[in-house]
């Protein structure tokens, strides 16, 4: 078997604290996912494959230790939205703070919605301290634990070539203000913050047609009772199920 391989590296001075390691983000399933019951009688998302496969399909961070946040509260002068690590001297330095901490300025997401979401702060960044290399030919998509997220805050999705950029990546994250306009909260240390899906690039090209009648009719003449007497349809007629991630 092919078996292809994503590397997390990271400072020896980080790396011998062995905090929040990068794992397997099927190791993050909710609590709440996993007491569903799914039966014929009362259908739930447990029994949705591509709805499990956002919850098992690559890899996840989680935040290295407690930090305070702060979104639209006032300090020296000014509104604004803070990150700070809550004890520092658990540590003996900030591990989000480098010579300065990072951020955007609105101007630079202006107009977006999410500039709106921020309530037209600054946008702070959550320090990454792993350097993630992919395969050649494999980039990673970074997004928010998919149905899995804090409702406080989530990162504004990217995708880095990982087999060729060879720095750290940091995550600018908003804060969610059209539910808190106004935040003072402790990040745990050990919740997760992002999802790390590596995949293959390729180029495509569109083509858009009407359906052939015969195909649609012979698929449901075939399929069509199987559906309705059936609890897993889709997994059972159709997914693939991909290797392990670990």
């Amino acid at each position: 078997m092919n078996e292809k391989i994503i590397r997390f590296t990271a400072h020896k001075d980080y790396f011998k604290l062995n905090e929040e390691l990068p794992k397997a983000v099927k190791l993050n399933i909710p609590d709440w996912f996993k007491k569903l019951e799914h039966s014929t009688e009362a259908k739930t998302v447990k029994g949705c494959i591509p709805f499990l496969q956002t919850l098992t399909y690559g890899y996840v961070f989680s935040l290295p230790q407690d930090f305070i946040l702060k979104h639209n509260s006032f300090s020296k002068d000014e509104i604004k939205t803070t990150l700070i690590a809550s004890i520092e001297e658990d540590y003996g330095y900030n591990l989000n703070v480098r010579d300065r901490p990072e951020q955007h300025s609105t101007e630079q997401i202006k107009g977006s919605p999410y500039s709106k979401k921020n309530s037209n702060l600054f946008v702070n960044k959550i320090l990454n301290p792993w350097i993630i290399k992919t395969p050649p030919g494999y980039s990673c998509l970074f997004v928010s634990p998919l149905n899995n997220s804090d409702d406080r805050f989530s990162i504004i999705p990217g995708i880095v070539d990982t087999d060729t950029f060879p720095l750290y990546i940091n995550f600018p994250f908003v804060v969610n203000g059209d539910k808190y306009p106004v935040l003072d909260t402790e990040l745990k240390k050990g919740t997760p913050y992002v999802q790390v899906i590596p995949f293959k690039r390729d180029s495509w090209k569109m083509n858009i047609s009407e359906i052939e009648e015969n195909s649609k009719n012979n698929f449901w003449l075939k399929k069509g009772k199987y559906f309705l007497q059936h609890l897993h349809n889709y997994k059972n007629l159709f997914w693939n199920k991909k290797t392990t991630w670990k």
